[in-house]
């Protein structure tokens, strides 16, 4: 045999084979469709001799039988062959969807096409007789097949579940009244959609009506039946959301959110992940785009170590960072549990865990030589405000002492980049907490060795961080209550835990050399009042505050202010190429000033001179509540 021959000739036996293979599936299909196939040859013939009889007015001549009768053999055949040459047997019909219908009409019009063909010169049976009669046929023959569908719409549309409202009438609300109706054992059934945009009212959607806007919600409950609403998520609605909890709460029914389908490929995402609705959602904090490319730059093969990783934000800080590639990821924290907790969750081969404290100075030394880091995320910090005003020498040994010991450290093992958490209460500091931050910061830019990038991040609370307002909310609600508030004047920044970190990686990023150390401002967008804040929790647990559960007024604690700013008047803020983060120019506190102030704190400290070591503190960074300009403040009148 000619070698060189073969294979071209195995190629083309390979060919043949796949197209006597392909023949022969499809000769399966139609075995095992034999009951369709003879419905469809059934249909076939009706179609066209309904068709015939219309065209004669129920009067066929003779001739037009007889040649009707030769003819009609051929279209069915012909019929047959479309349906198999496109596909449209051997499916589950009970799944069909618009890729079968189409295939239907594809059918449909090359059967027109060929039988037109074929009787043209003849003329032996009409060409309208023809065309009516094959788009009759494909009708019918798509009835047969998508009647599960109808049927089992109907059956959905009868079945037990909780009646549901869906807000907006956008792609997003579309795929979820179609995974609604296509999957009720969910256990929900789209009665109505709500949109504000009033030239959708009337219109519908699978059978389901858009009924009005947000302000006819109570009506709509009470003529549906309605049991919830629901949100989806994938739809820009800007404010709706909050405007949707709103007007549920006024129809007194619960709003739930549910995932974006059109991502349900990627995740898994269905009907069992409608949620109820969080605080975060209702803050009105829109999505925070960051650099990935520069943050990955940052981190990539980069030997990370993050102080207090087993605290909300440190741990947030690990698994951000772990998805960056990092060589080696040091964990350092004191409290073994919660370091342990987070490494977990991280890949074992670059995770190291250090249980040490930052305040023993020569464990930090030891820990930074040992593992050579050159990215710093230094987190670790005592964060309670009341707390910390009746125990300053913790605050100054682990805030300033502690924040002292990592920057030697860092200096020694000469890290590249260092990033610093900071907190607006580092602003016109009235409390011991925010006092020690504030030297923080100090510390952080006047010690920034040349040629490293050092900054200091400075941000407001965190949703759901440990210590913070809403847990504790949600802690006295289930209780029953009372919901205890300082002060309905209150305000606070709000950010939830994981965009405050991708803020803080992308500030790290941005921080450059030549600037020396930094301190950057996050934008935290429109402080929150606490009072208002307390009744949203209670209204989304289902409760109705000052009925249900009461929201107590228990006076301010030391060392807490009415509200935070973000930058002090003597500071100049200027901007940077990412639009959520500024950079301040904070006035100094001297060098030598600064330097043996962090001593005498640690001798303070050491000595347990409490009320001199908070005195020292308020001191050294230079802020009384005396020093809060009024107007800064951005109070307004109590409700």
């Amino acid at each position: 045999m000619n070698e060189s021959a073969r294979p071209a000739g195995d190629a083309a036996d390979v060919h043949g084979n796949l197209i006597w293979a392909r023949l022969a599936a499809r000769t399966v299909r139609v075995r095992s469709d034999v009951i369709i196939v003879a419905l469809d040859a059934a249909l076939t013939v009706a179609a066209f001799a309904a068709m015939l009889l219309l065209r004669f007015d129920g009067a066929v001549p003779d001739d037009r039988w007889s040649k009707f009768i030769a003819f009609i053999p051929v279209a069915v055949f012909l019929a047959v062959i479309c349906n198999l040459a496109w596909g449209l047997y051997g499916q589950l019909w009970k799944h069909a969807s618009l890729f079968e219908a189409r295939r239907l009409v594809f059918s449909g019009l090359t059967l027109i096409g060929i039988l037109v063909l074929f009787e043209w010169k003849s003329r032996d049976v009409p060409i309208s007789v023809i065309v009516t009669g094959a788009i009759v046929a494909t009708f019918l023959m798509a009835l047969l097949r998508f009647q599960s569908r109808l049927f089992s719409f109907r059956r959905s549309s009868s079945e037990p579940g909780m009646r549901a409202i869906v807000i907006g009438a956008g792609d997003a609300s579309a795929r979820l009244v179609n995974e609604m109706l296509r999957n009720p054992r969910a256990g929900f059934r789209p009665v109505a959609i709500v949109d504000q945009d009033r030239s959708l009212h009337g219109r519908s959607f699978a059978g389901v009506s858009v009924v009005g806007g947000l302000d006819t919600m109570h009506e709509i409950v009470m003529s549906t039946g309605a049991h919830v609403a629901i949100f989806p998520e994938g739809d820009d609605h800007g404010d709706e959301l909050r405007d949707a909890a709103a007007a549920a709460e006024r129809a007194d029914i619960p709003l739930k959110i549910a995932p974006d389908l059109s991502r349900s490929l990627g995740n898994g995402a269905s009907l069992r992940d409608i949620r109820d609705v969080q605080i975060e959602d209702l803050l009105g904090r829109d999505q925070v785009d960051i650099d990935l490319d520069a943050v990955r730059t940052m981190l990539v093969g980069q030997r990370v170590l993050i102080t207090g990783a087993g605290g909300s934000i440190g741990s947030e800080i690990a698994r951000q960072v772990a998805e960056c590639d990092p060589a080696l990821l040091v964990l350092l924290d004191h409290d073994e549990t919660h370091l342990h907790d987070v490494a977990a969750d991280l890949p074992a081969d670059i995770v190291v865990q250090s249980l040490a404290d930052i305040r023993e100075r020569r464990r930090v030394l030891s820990l930074f030589d040992k593992y050579r880091p050159t990215v710093v995320f230094h987190a670790a910090a005592h964060k309670h405000v009341p707390l910390l005003e009746s125990n300053p020498t913790e605050a100054a040994l682990t805030n300033v002492v502690g924040t002292s010991n990592v920057l030697d450290a860092a200096a020694e093992v000469g890290v590249e980049r260092l990033v610093f958490i900071s907190t607006d209460k580092a602003v016109y500091p009235s409390s011991v907490m925010g006092a020690s931050k504030r030297l923080g910061e100090q510390l952080v830019v006047s010690r920034a060795p040349e040629g490293a990038a050092y900054c200091a991040v400075r941000f407001g609370n965190v949703l759901g961080s440990r210590g913070s307002v809403v847990p504790t909310f949600m802690r006295q609600i289930s209780a029953g209550g009372p919901v205890t508030v300082t002060d309905r004047r209150m305000e606070r920044y709000f950010m939830s835990i994981a965009e405050a970190v991708r803020l803080v990686l992308q500030a790290g990023a941005i921080a450059e050399p030549q600037d020396g150390g930094s301190v950057f401002m996050l934008d935290m967008g429109e402080p929150v009042r606490i009072y208002d804040l307390a009744e949203r929790m209670i209204r989304l647990a289902g409760h109705r505050p000052g009925i249900d559960i009461d929201i107590e007024v228990t006076g301010m604690r030391p060392g807490e202010k009415l509200a935070e700013v973000l930058t002090a008047i003597d500071e100049e803020e200027a901007p940077t190429p990412h639009p959520s983060i500024s950079r301040v120019a904070s006035s100094a506190i001297p060098q030598f000033t600064l330097e043996e102030g962090v001593d005498r704190l640690g001798r303070l400290a050491d000595d347990l001179d409490e009320e001199t070591c908070g005195v020292t503190l308020r001191a050294l960074a230079g802020a009384t509540p005396s020093d809060i300009p009024r107007d800064e403040l951005q109070l307004q009148p109590a409700s």
